[in-house]
């Protein structure tokens, strides 16, 4: 029994003591920090994190009494050492490792630390690529570079540029980030243009492309290189004049970090950027960050610094809650990596940190307001961003200009700023400060020249065989064209701000109009640069081109041959339709009957023999037309129903005589295609002009079978095409063109004219290659042509030599007058005059009531019993008409009578 005593007690002790073992805290941990110690990042993140370390180490609140110890290894930005340096870090056991600042290193370096599970923590590898989907233990406490490529972009479109070239250097860095920053452009339908650079690039590596860059039109570059203090690109694009006033330089955010290094900034360098807009991480202002940078201000500091003293931050929070937790840092071997010690690799000393996932998870979790502001991660394993400053260099120095974030987009005032002012700002009210841009000017450059290639722009004009007003080209030579267009083109060149050398060339066989969408096409594919002509802007064009602004008005018309109806003997029936006539006719009888009934009790005029009255009812309202009527209406109520048929009848005649007067004078279309209605819904040919847009509109939106549409060439072809009718073979019954031609068509020509108004909207523009700004400037040039009258003489000097062509636009036969137009008189008319009917009967029916009970009071009751109850009532109708037709008078009479006999009795 004591025996089992003493074994428990001795249990508990070890028990005890194994716990306090496992729980006790470590002396010292070890995090590693891989990177270039001599480097404009590396030197600055260095002095950053020694500073870091100390700070943690001197606060007892954040490690109680754990001491950090910082491996640190030097990569030389080369992949091969980089890996190696790793390898010598993690055999000190380290929990983490910080860094590398280059992406080319981070890809290989996280191969390693993945499979060890140790987390590393990047505070400057910024390529998009570096995902912790493909590497679960990689965080990063820098911004990625699809933030900064999305405010480049972002920046790009803010000023209205079209093309960029983009100088990158040739490595992960470099390529995965103009890759990230063409996506972006894509979405905005910008072009780019690529030139890569040696990692190690040399000054005539940057001569040389820069020279080439020349012979492209865009003028905006975009430099993304590592950073460089010699600052070698921008020296030699001095050297070539590539920094006046034609030229624009965006630069990613290693040109800020560049400068902030090596500031202050001499004459020099300053002349040299002057007008460079850059982009720098935005870190807010803090006490923090103040006197850190009082502290270190004899070193070299720039905004990765702030990163990576962050990054050291977090670290050591995130690792004492590990430890709080109860956790011990073990490691141990894998088989694998075991196994490698006997061939005497150093491999095989490499262990797997334990609880990595752990410390991962607790990384992930820790959130504390650093150097750089609110310190968090984001669902990506990256820091959230804060967005960026946009700087602007001149000759006094690096200037703040605006900010940038992906929820305000461009912004004079700082995104904290913003939410302690509670401002609500959107994409839509962007906005940012002056800009000193190369040259020392303040206007924003246009981004754009013609190449230094010495190519003529080669546009292409339709080579017509008709209507060559607009288009025409002699002898096939491409020397000799001109033309409305033409014109027109050349005067919109002069306007533009640069020499624009070009060279015409003839599109089309000369033997017919060529198809205007093929022309379209070979801008679009490359084979000109522009089109000049009457191209209509359409839909489908737009798709694949960009159109200048339109100088003509024009859509889609229909003409037809037009006769004179004058002759026909039965003109005047044309102004109602059958219903009209018939309602309009019935009218007349009704108002008739219904006015002898409310005046024949009261009105000499319609009292007197059958006949008589018969012929004063059908006369009475037909006279009311012309005012002659003999009788005149005594009663209210037939006064009422006259001002209402006198208002009926005065809409009625004013209506009709418009349309006789309009029947007898217009000219009518011979064709049975009267509108567009008719074009669908008939089967007789119709007309188009070769090459026009007008087949693939009337087949692809109106649905016209093929075998209908009859190609037409010429004026000539039209007018023998109409004539003939659709008939006849070669004829058609009507022909579907542009505007601008048919105008010109019916110029000279009194036998058509056309249906109706156009039914579809166009107008005429100048096709250029998609993204060319030479589009924006020519739509310039048009609305000034436009703004001082020069568009308008154009158009007289071509169109107006023997009078311009008048708008012959034709209805296709004068509207007849329907019911339905006139339904609700009709029924405001019978309304009233069967209010008055009813109100005439009920007077009526009373008087008789009353003229009945005297009657049945001066007969005796006998008699009255002994009658057949039939032939009472036929009895009382009888009274009841004879009591109608007595004067309204004598029944007055005969009731005064009654009344004052009965007051006798």
């Amino acid at each position: 029994m004591e025996s089992l005593l003493i074994l428990t007690f001795i249990g508990s002790i070890w028990a005890f003591l194994a716990g306090s073992a496992c729980c006790q805290r470590p002396a010292v941990v070890n995090i590693g920090a891989v990177f270039t110690f001599d480097s404009v990042i590396g030197r600055a993140a260095k002095v950053a994190m020694e500073a870091a370390v100390s700070d943690v180490n001197a606060d007892p609140s954040i490690l109680n009494g754990t001491k950090l110890n910082l491996v640190m290894a030097d990569t030389h930005c080369n992949v091969l050492l980089g890996s190696i340096g790793a390898f010598h870090v993690l055999e000190k056991d380290v929990v983490a490792i910080v860094g590398p600042q280059s992406s080319v290193v981070a890809h290989m370096v996280l191969q390693i630390t993945n499979n060890l599970q140790v987390p590393l923590i990047s505070y400057a590898a910024t390529d998009a690529t570096l995902s912790a989907l493909q590497f679960p233990f990689f965080l990063r406490t820098t911004h990625s570079d699809s933030d900064q490529m999305t405010a480049l972009a972002e920046l790009i479109d803010f000023y209205e540029w079209k093309e960029v070239i983009m100088i990158f250097v040739d490595d992960d860095y470099g390529r995965n980030g103009i890759s990230t920053l063409t996506d972006e452009l894509d979405k905005i339908f910008k072009i780019s243009h690529k030139i890569p650079l040696p990692s190690l690039f040399h000054l005539r590596e940057i001569t040389d492309i820069l020279n080439k860059s020349k012979l492209l039109g865009p003028r905006v570059y975009i430099v993304h290189v590592n950073p460089d203090p010699k600052l070698r690109i921008f020296k030699i694009a001095h050297q070539l004049n590539m920094m006046t006033s034609d030229y624009v330089w965006l630069a990613t955010d290693w040109l800020s970090t560049t400068l902030d290094s090596i500031l202050p900034m001499n004459k020099t360098s300053l002349n040299i950027l002057q007008g460079v807009v850059v982009l720098r991480q935005h870190t807010p202002e803090s006490s923090q960050k103040t006197t850190l940078w009082s502290r270190l201000r004899n070193y070299s500091l720039n905004v990765y610094a702030v990163s990576a003293y962050d990054t050291i931050q977090v670290l050591a929070r995130s690792i004492d809650k590990f430890l709080n937790e109860g956790r011990s840092i073990t490691f141990s071997l894998k088989n694998e990596f075991h196994d490698l010690n006997t061939t005497k690799m150093p491999l095989g000393k490499l262990k797997v940190f334990d609880d990595g996932a752990l410390l991962l998870s607790i990384l992930l979790q820790t959130k504390f307001t650093g150097l750089s502001g609110r310190f968090e991660f984001n669902s990506d394993r990256n820091i959230i961003s804060r967005g960026y400053e946009v700087l602007n260099i001149d000759q006094t120095g690096l200037h703040t200009v605006g900010y940038w974030s992906n929820i305000t987009g461009f912004t004079i005032q700082s995104p904290e700023t913003l939410k302690q002012k509670r401002i609500s700002y959107t994409h839509l009210n962007q906005t940012l400060g002056n800009v000193t841009w190369p040259g020392g000017k303040t206007a924003r450059p246009r981004g754009w020249v013609i190449a230094d290639n010495e190519r003529p722009l080669i546009i292409g004009v339709p080579l017509r065989v008709s209507f060559v007003e607009f288009v025409s080209v002699t002898n096939g030579s491409n020397k000799n064209i001109e033309g409305y267009c033409i014109d027109l083109f050349n005067e919109a060149r002069k306007l533009v701000p640069y020499d624009v050398p070009y060279r015409f060339i003839p599109f089309g066989n000369g033997y017919s109009n060529p198809c205007y969408n093929d022309l379209v096409k070979n801008v679009a594919n490359g084979i000109f640069d522009a089109a000049v002509g009457d191209i209509a802007i359409v839909a489908n064009r737009t798709r694949i081109v960009d159109f200048s602004q339109p100088f003509a008005s024009t859509g889609l018309v229909i003409v037809a041959p037009i006769k004179n109806s004058k002759s026909n003997t039965w003109v005047f029936l044309k102004p109602f339709t059958v219903e009209m006539w018939c309602v309009t006719s019935a009218s007349f009888f009704m108002i008739g009957a219904v006015i002898w009934l409310l005046e024949h009790r009261v009105n000499d005029d319609f009292r007197g023999p059958p006949k008589r009255q018969l012929v004063t009812v059908i006369l009475f309202s037909f006279s009311t037309l012309f005012k002659t009527n003999q009788e005149d209406t005594v009663s209210p109520l037939g006064r009422m129903v006259m001002v209402v048929w006198l208002f009926l009848l005065m809409v009625i005649t004013s209506s009709y005589t418009a349309s006789l007067t309009s029947i007898l004078t217009v000219q009518q279309l011979s064709s049975p295609i009267k509108g567009l209605d008719d074009l669908i819904t008939s089967e007789h040919p119709i007309g188009y002009q070769v090459g026009s847009f007008a087949y693939s509109y009337l087949t692809e939106s109106l649905y016209l079978p093929r075998s209908r549409l009859v190609p037409l060439g010429s004026p000539e072809e039209y007018e023998s095409a109409l004539l003939k009718g659709p008939f006849k073979k070669g004829g058609v019954a009507a022909v579907v063109d542009e505007l601008p031609y048919i105008e010109l068509f019916l110029s000279g020509r009194n036998d058509f004219g056309m249906i109706g108004q156009p039914f579809t909207k166009s107008g005429w523009g100048f096709a250029f290659r998609r993204g060319s700004p030479l589009a924006v400037d020519i739509s310039t040039a048009i609305l000034k042509l436009s703004e001082n009258g020069k568009l308008q003489k154009i158009h007289e000097k071509w169109f107006c030599k023997k009078g311009c062509p008048g708008e012959r636009r034709r209805k296709s036969e004068p509207n007849q007058l329907h019911l339905l137009s006139f339904w609700g008189l009709y029924l405001l008319c019978g309304a009233f005059s069967l209010a008055a009917l009813l109100i005439f009967l009920l007077r009526i029916v009373r008087q008789f009531a009353r003229y009945i009970r005297q009657q049945q009071k001066e007969s005796s009751h006998a008699e009255m019993v002994s009658s057949n109850s039939n032939s009472s009532w036929i009895h009382v109708v009888y009274k009841f008409i004879d009591f109608v037709d007595e004067k309204e008078e004598a029944i007055k009479r005969l009731f005064r009578k009654n009344d004052t006999q009965n007051q006798a009795k």
